[in-house]
């Protein structure tokens, strides 16, 4: 039980972290950004997201120990 409920907050962290790429890249293209600058900025974004929700665990998990 406790395996899929890591795997569906796994997905739940990357569904948010694509759907805030896809927002950062078209608000980029929306600001008149390049294709490239675009992507890049939504890399970023999707990074920062999972970057965010690791130290959010990690944080969660020495408190709970």
């Amino acid at each position: 039980m406790s395996v899929a409920i890591v795997l569906l907050a796994v997905a739940v962290v990357v569904i948010v972290a694509l759907l805030s790429a896809i927002g950062a890249g078209a608000l980029a293209r929306l600001d008149g950004a390049t294709w490239p600058t675009a992507l890049t900025r939504a890399a970023g974004t999707f990074a920062a997201v999972l970057a965010l929700a690791a130290a959010v665990t990690t944080t969660f998990a020495a408190i709970l120990t």
